[in-house]
């Protein structure tokens, strides 16, 4: 059975940093894409960031980059997101997601997602 389960989520004052994991089960980890997405309230879910296979390649959206970092680690079968100089506007249910196909930003394009975990950017 398929899993994927985040982890990491919580409430951060603006300027902070959290991590975020996600950790996968029933299929082959190391053969597809990681992706996180990311929906506040009364938003569609928009793309965040992807890492290829190995991790050589990553995508990210243009209002986190430099902020935050995708990584995985192939042995553990988990997928991380750290992300720094949190902003209010980063308020979101965070989604880790799993594709096949090498790095989309497109949400049609996953295969399997996660049930999510909160992230809160408050003072």
């Amino acid at each position: 059975q398929v899993q994927l389960a985040e982890s990491g989520g919580g409430l951060v004052q603006p300027g902070g940093s959290l991590r975020l994991s996600c950790a996968a089960s029933g299929f082959t980890f190391s053969s597809y894409a990681m992706g996180w997405f990311r929906q506040a309230p009364g938003k569609e879910r928009e793309f965040v960031a992807t890492i290829s296979w190995t991790g050589g390649r990553t995508v990210y959206v243009d209002s986190v980059k430099g902020r935050f970092t995708i990584s995985r680690d192939n042995a553990k079968m988990t997928a991380y997101l750290r992300m720094n100089s949190l902003k209010p506007e980063d308020t979101a249910v965070y989604y880790c997601a799993a594709a096949q196909r090498c790095c989309s930003s497109s949400y049609g394009e996953y295969d399997y997602w996660g049930q999510g975990t909160q992230v809160t950017v408050s003072s």
